[in-house]
């Protein structure tokens, strides 16, 4: 399988999604028919594992997030890990702290007094963590955030590929001066998506411009406010990328207010998948954030870790695929 990887260029957790068949994978055509083609050249066939039943005092997986109603993204996470873990009729058990520590320690203090497979562990905001006790004596796979000693096995979105590939398709529709609105400052999520972007204008031998570069702060107000002022320099860009769908649908409201023509003027793309993007005028072309495929490959991680297949403290990053729409060309 990590021969398959190298040859398609992926990870070997898209592999592992893409020849397994995983209904809920949201994967673009072209990766899909480059892993398929790389495992026909190699001559790799998955070993396919039947539906198990759970042994006996095999215990349930507890998946433990710091927050789930602000944004769908842990949501998605646990049905993702649910919908992998029922495969092997395996029950995953959520429970949320919100981020307080005393909250947190009553929950690992009841989750080690009951039979427990394991714990998927998920934090709203991709970052780093210093894991509680618990979770290093326990079998423990991290979703969007990561050991700051890499001792836990961590699924994460790939966000800076996904930052060069938002902008390569901006760079491919012809645009050549393409602003950031950037998220809020000393997030892992801005930092890596706007070293994405970077990356893509060094290839395309496109000169980093840092005034094209705004901070934002998630919210469709700063993506207003920004592409504002994006169009008022005296160069203003003709493609804007926006770390994430809400900025992007202030960008367009922006855009629209100042008679500017979206993508016929100003190419915009986004990032996250949002449910509105879809509804946007014009329609955004943006990229997944792949929260459920991170849920099904921790609790994949984690069963294949109780059945004696260890992995080791790896960090996987996931695909982020992009969702071709109207707002660019």
């Amino acid at each position: 399988m990590m021969d398959v990887a190298a040859k398609a260029g992926v990870s070997q957790a898209t592999v592992s999604l893409v020849l397994n068949g995983s209904p809920g994978a949201r994967l673009s055509d072209s990766t899909r028919q480059r892993v398929s083609k790389a495992a026909d050249e190699l001559g790799y066939e998955l070993v396919r594992r039947g539906q198990k039943s759970p042994e006996a005092g095999q215990g349930v997986i507890w998946f433990v997030a710091d927050e789930i109603t602000t944004d769908p993204w842990m949501a998605l996470a646990f049905d993702g890990a649910r919908e992998k873990a029922l495969e092997y009729g395996i029950n995953v058990n959520l429970t949320v702290t919100h981020g307080v520590r005393i909250t947190e320690s009553i929950v690992f203090s009841q989750i080690q007094q009951s039979a427990t497979l394991g714990i998927i562990y998920g934090t709203i905001l991709t970052r780093r963590i210093e894991p509680f006790e618990a979770l290093l004596e326990n079998r423990t796979v991290l979703v969007n955030c990561y050991d700051s000693q890499r001792r836990l096995p961590s699924v994460c979105p790939g966000e800076t590929v996904a930052g060069r590939v938002a902008t390569s398709r901006l760079i491919k529709a012809g645009r050549r001066r393409i602003g950031m609105i950037n998220g809020q400052e000393g997030l892992d999520a801005s930092r890596d998506r706007l070293k994405g972007y970077r990356q893509a204008l060094s290839s395309n031998d496109i000169p980093f411009d840092p005034g094209l570069v705004r901070p934002g702060n998630w919210e469709p107000s700063t993506g207003y406010e920004m592409t504002l002022e994006l169009m008022r320099m005296s160069y203003p860009p003709d493609a804007i990328f926006c770390a994430n769908d809400m900025m992007a649908v202030g960008c367009l409201d922006a855009l629209r207010e100042i008679g500017c023509s979206v993508p016929e003027d100003v190419s915009v793309i986004g990032f996250d998948d949002r449910e509105i993007a879809q509804f946007t005028r014009p329609a955004l072309t943006t990229l997944v954030l792949p929260q459920y495929e991170m849920g099904e490959i921790a609790a994949e991680l984690l069963i294949d870790a109780a059945g004696g297949l260890q992995s080791g403290p790896t960090q996987i990053k996931v695909e982020c695929p992009l969702v071709e729409r109207e707002s660019v060309e």
